[in-house]
């Protein structure tokens, strides 16, 4: 986040400013594959606290929402949903808690694929050089058909009770970092463009949603039209530098972002009680390692970064106004934006690995193979884990998390 990104002129309608009416919220999800489940059963626990206020209200509670990679999948759900209210938080929870590997993805079928793993193994060679991906992902596409419907997204915008949808997705093509914007009306693209960092106002489909989920070498790159040329797009977890920016860029003063990056990442390699060092890491651990490195959500750092301009931009305003007028501190163009940040309070490598038993019997050989069952390279398969048992387990400790921070959570929402 960078003091421009806080001095647009709003798409949404003018310069925004949060002394101005009522706040405008924001949700951003990060991306993570099957971890993602976590905020589910966060957003879950949201509406059931929520719900509890005294001056509780049934209406949706986010104006703007912004997603990337899975974290897409799960703001395109709640933006379809959003004229449900709060039934739309506790309906991505069903959403996820029916959900299989099966659903997502499957390895390329080969003959003896279900009996020798270098039959397997040559299956996703030759998968990788024809599509450039390991998995086939068109499971996924039939899935997202049939759960999210994308036309109640629109209603949801000419009502009111949602004002911009975007999903984050990178450019394989040019190495710009996309964000698409679908708001009641089609703006103009160009009054949003930073380096390295563009936005499209086009209306959000399940192929742009493919797009932002494209897991690097897993999921093949997805076309899109952007600027009026095509270009491949895969995971927006990709050279994302500020995760918050579109959700502020979009009329955002007040930002929930939920990550499911680690409190604190395990040891690579295991410790030989003989040698007396760590061995060497696996294949597994280096993928995992790198892996968590593409899904290394900037959120933190990002938030941190907002703190730091929110003060600077309130120790500018007490100059101007000790020393000039509080009417010229007051029509500065900088605005504050206050963000609750929520995360993993556990390992979810070590969760991981304590369910990696139910992956499918051909992906759980190809991952033996690879050493990613055990340690920290359980990091790799916990991006595919997209089983009942490991999904419901994130779902628990996202809930566990709100209980843990009800109070910031309901300070957070109360104007």
């Amino acid at each position: 986040m960078h003091l421009d990104d806080l001095t647009p002129q709003s798409p949404l309608g003018g310069l925004m400013n949060t002394q101005a009416g009522p706040a405008t919220r924001g949700l951003v999800l990060m991306g993570g594959g099957a971890r993602t489940a976590y905020q589910a059963g966060a957003l879950k626990a949201l509406a059931d606290l929520l719900a509890q206020q005294p001056t509780a209200a049934a209406s949706f509670p986010f104006q703007v929402l912004v997603g990337t990679s899975a974290g897409a999948l799960n703001a395109t759900y709640l933006a379809s949903r959003a004229i449900d209210g709060l039934a739309a938080l506790v309906g991505l929870g069903d959403f996820w808690h029916g959900m299989h590997s099966h659903l997502v993805y499957h390895l390329p079928e080969t003959p003896m694929a279900k009996v020798s793993r270098w039959a397997t193994a040559l299956g996703i060679t030759l998968s990788a050089r024809r599509q450039g991906a390991a998995l086939d992902s068109m499971p996924l596409v039939d899935t997202l058909h049939r759960r999210i419907a994308l036309n109640n997204i629109d209603l949801a915008l000419q009502q009111g009770q949602l004002k911009a949808l975007a999903v984050t997705a990178s450019s394989y093509t040019t190495g710009v970092h996309w964000t698409f914007c679908q708001t009641q009306d089609t703006q103009d693209p160009s009054s949003w463009s930073r380096p390295g960092r563009r936005a499209e106002w086009q209306d959000i489909t399940i192929e742009h949603l493919m797009a932002s989920s494209a897991i690097p070498f897993l999921f093949p790159a997805t076309p899109l039209w952007v600027d009026g040329n095509m270009e491949y797009f895969g995971d927006g977890s990709m050279r994302q530098s500020s995760p918050l920016s579109p959700a502020v860029h979009l009329g955002a003063n007040k930002i929930l972002a939920i990550g499911v990056g680690q409190p604190q990442r395990g040891h690579i390699g295991q410790t030989s009680s003989t040698l007396g060092h760590r061995s060497r890491p696996s294949l597994g651990n280096i993928a995992g390692h790198a892996m968590a490195s593409v899904f290394n959500d900037t959120l933190l750092a990002d938030v941190e970064q907002v703190q730091r301009v929110n003060q600077s931009i309130q120790q500018l305003k007490q100059h101007l106004a000790h020393h000039h007028s509080s009417e010229l501190a007051q029509s500065l163009p900088f605005h504050e934006v206050q963000v609750l940040a929520l995360q993993p309070s556990e390992s979810l490598d070590a969760l991981a690995q304590a369910h990696v038993h139910e992956l499918p019997r051909p992906v759980h050989r190809v991952l033996e193979g690879l050493g990613a069952l055990k340690g920290s390279g359980a990091a790799l398969s916990s991006y595919l884990l997209f089983e009942p048992g490991f999904l419901r387990a994130l779902m628990e400790l996202g809930a566990k998390d709100v209980q843990q921070r009800k109070e910031e959570l309901v300070a957070f929402f109360a104007d």
